[in-house]
């Protein structure tokens, strides 16, 4: 245009704003003034328009020329100086805060080890093996664990690394499922409230290991009479407790005190200030995010298997230990025409793998972008089950020793859940010469397994709240006073699970947290995936992330691009509906206790606040957009523009993500009588 003045009238200032001109794609706007675009590539911001200048502006050749109230008739005005009247301060750039990354690949994978390798590989995977056919269980194990949790766990990595954000956060790559972030957030929620209130336990139990004799052992003189009974079965049986029982229920529990889970009874303040101290340590740990809980992992990850290394050892050389030992892997082919092993190992998959509750995912986030997630997948996976499979033997080799000792079936001695770890094992460490030593050393492995686990849960959490809240990460202060919110709220919540009634609570919300709402979020986050996002596009983005990608990881894509589209969804349905089935038909029960109606109603409804989330947030997100419910449909479906260009650790690739240039201010210009007048001919010949 020309800048020249005209003898007519004087010049008149003008704001000139300059549009993007870019290729033209289908693009949408969310709540936050994001653009979609249907490719889901980097979509250019547009800048912001005052709406009432906006609206009288003629646009040509994609300018927008805004005369900030002036016409070409004004009266006459002063020439225009260096410093104009209308010009506009430049807007503050966004500062992006930078993610935090892993210091190197190990503290990764310990995190994940860790987090993987909990209580449910010491407790209840041994007792599922021997319940459901002994070495016949690891079929139906093994084929779980590469046809949904390898898959499923594969995904979650992927979707972190690439995303670089936490579990809500990340949906930017299909908004419509935001729900299944905000789902993960909530069994999250009800697993960190229950988990930690094991860890108190074991606390409990740990500074109980250091008196001799042993409080829940024969030669402490408070079970002289008890020992003196000669029982050696389960109170479940109608026989008198023993010694380790007697401990359990009425010195760490008190549950005999309380009549169910209408009757929580009174705090018990030795459990309270145990699950106080529990929570200390995770906040103490967790103060400086993974700088400092990628450092205690190094401990924590791997001093349990330097334990379980031990306890085989000295298990093995026991008398009666072969026993244990082929009553954990004996077969009963018969046992894989049940439907409840299938059941039972896909379940012991999801919660030793600690899929869809959103810990890998966040923990995915701060590894690099050229991370090969597919390497780490295997060695997570593969490591955490080998881990389950050879903690048995250093279960069931000891508790065949008591087996042997006491003159009874295996089966007498064996139980599950907090049953094995606190009352069948504990009992069999008191017979063992130098018991002391072994029940400090076996309960501060629980303590460790415990923490590790909590971090990845605690982690999933606050990258959620701090992905969404982004303030809070930049400054140290409000993150730690966050923290320290967070884990104080979680303790007040978790003093009912440390009432005399509280194992009721306890084992409703472990039932009912990580049990059909869970199958549901992984279910809906596969479909997503595979059909929404893209099962082809997402692949590429592994391929992506992957700088030189070896052949051996494409083949693999291929088996995992079929098991997300096919068989992975399809046996989450057949797990759903066998879950719907049996809680229908069984009683929900601790020992003889039966649950109410209304308690396993309660149960239910966790769950379902957890899955509905899904259908809320996506009903917010179609509610959003414009145009048919089709439309909606389609443009809630699209990644956001801030998808791809979200992840700032991958600063080798950063020449892929230039956008294209433009103005990112406004500029002032002398516009005269000769600019309209060709304005007025284009217009007109347009028309």
């Amino acid at each position: 245009m020309s800048a020249r003045p005209s003898p007519h009238h004087p010049p008149a200032c003008f704001l000139i704003v300059i549009a993007d001109v870019s290729p033209a794609v289908s693009q949408s706007t969310d709540a936050g003034g994001e653009m979609q675009d249907e490719s889901g590539k980097a979509a250019p911001g547009s800048p912001a328009v005052d709406g009432a200048t906006a609206q009288n502006s003629p646009h040509l050749n994609g300018y927008t020329v805004a005369q900030n109230g002036h016409n070409p008739t004004a009266t006459p005005a002063s020439p225009p100086q260096v410093e104009s009247p209308c010009t506009s301060r430049a807007p503050t750039p966004t500062v992006t805060i930078p993610r935090e990354q892993w210091d190197g690949k190990y503290e990764f994978l310990l995190s994940c080890i860790g987090y993987c390798v909990g209580l449910g590989n010491v407790w209840r995977f041994p007792y599922l093996c021997y319940r459901n056919g002994g070495g016949v269980f690891l079929i139906p194990y093994f084929i779980m664990l590469f046809v949904t949790g390898v898959p499923l766990f594969l995904m979650e990595l992927s979707l972190g690394q690439y995303g670089a954000a936490g579990p809500i956060t990340v949906w930017k790559c299909c908004p419509l499922l935001k729900g299944i972030g905000i789902g993960m957030l909530c069994v999250s929620t009800l697993v960190c409230l229950y988990y930690n209130v094991i860890i108190a336990w074991t606390f409990y139990y740990l500074g109980s290991s250091f008196q001799s004799p042993l409080p829940w052992s024969c030669e402490a003189i408070v079970n002289a009479a008890l020992c003196g009974n000669n029982t050696s079965g389960n109170s479940s049986a109608g026989k008198t407790l023993s010694p380790t029982e007697h401990f359990w229920n009425e010195r760490v529990l008190g549950v005999v005190n309380s009549e169910g889970l209408h009757d929580p009874g009174p705090v018990r303040w030795p459990l309270a200030l145990c699950l106080l101290a529990a929570w200390i340590i995770i906040f103490l740990c967790m103060l400086k995010g993974i700088r400092s809980s990628g450092k205690v992992v190094y401990v924590t990850a791997t001093f349990p298997y330097f334990v379980l290394i031990v306890l085989i050892i000295r298990g093995v050389t026991l008398e009666g230990s072969l026993k244990g030992i082929t009553f954990y892997l004996k077969p009963k082919w018969s046992q894989l025409a049940n439907a409840q092993v299938w059941n039972d190992a896909a379940s012991q998959i999801f919660y030793s793998l600690g899929i869809g509750v959103g810990g890998l995912l966040s923990m995915a986030s701060y590894n690099k972008f050229d991370n090969n997630v597919i390497r780490d997948t295997l060695i997570i996976t593969i490591g955490n089950c080998s881990t389950s499979f050879f903690a048995g033997f250093a279960i069931f080799s000891v508790l065949g020793h008591m087996a042997w000792k006491k003159g009874v079936l295996v089966e007498k001695v064996a139980d599950t859940g907090p049953g094995l770890a606190f009352v069948a094992y504990p009992e069999a460490l008191a017979l063992l010469p130098g018991s002391v030593f072994w029940s400090i050393l076996f309960f501060l492995m629980l303590f460790m397994l415990g923490v590790d686990t909590l971090f990845g849960n605690m982690e999933g959490i606050t990258s959620a709240v701090m992905d969404e809240f982004p303030q809070l990460r930049g400054n140290t202060l409000h993150k730690s006073l966050f923290l320290g919110a967070l884990c104080f709220c979680f303790y007040l919540m978790g003093l009912l699970l440390v009432t005399d009634g509280g194992i009721y609570w306890f084992t409703l919300i472990d039932s009912f947290s990580t049990s059909f709402g869970l199958i549901i979020i992984t279910l809906f986050m596969c479909i997503g995936i595979s059909f929404f996002y893209g099962v082809n596009q997402f692949c590429q983005d592994i391929i992506d992330m992957i700088c030189h990608c070896p052949p051996w990881c494409t083949k693999m894509l291929l088996y995992f691009k079929a098991c997300w589209v096919f068989f992975t969804p399809f046996l989450l349905l057949l797990i759903l509906t066998y879950i719907f089935i049996e809680m229908y038909n069984t009683p929900l029960h601790y020992g003889k206790y039966v649950y109410p109606r209304w308690g396993k109603a309660l149960g239910v409804c966790m769950g379902a606040t957890c899955c509905l989330q899904i259908l809320i947030w996506a009903i917010v997100a179609i509610s959003k957009e414009t145009g048919t419910l089709k439309d909606r449909f389609q443009k809630s479906i699209r990644p956001l523009n801030s998808w791809r260009v979200n992840n700032l650790n991958n600063t080798g690739r950063t020449e892929e993500r230039v956008e294209p240039e433009r103005v990112e201010a406004p500029f002032t210009v002398t516009l005269t009588d000769m600019d309209f007048t060709a304005m007025r001919w284009e217009m007109g010949s347009e028309a």
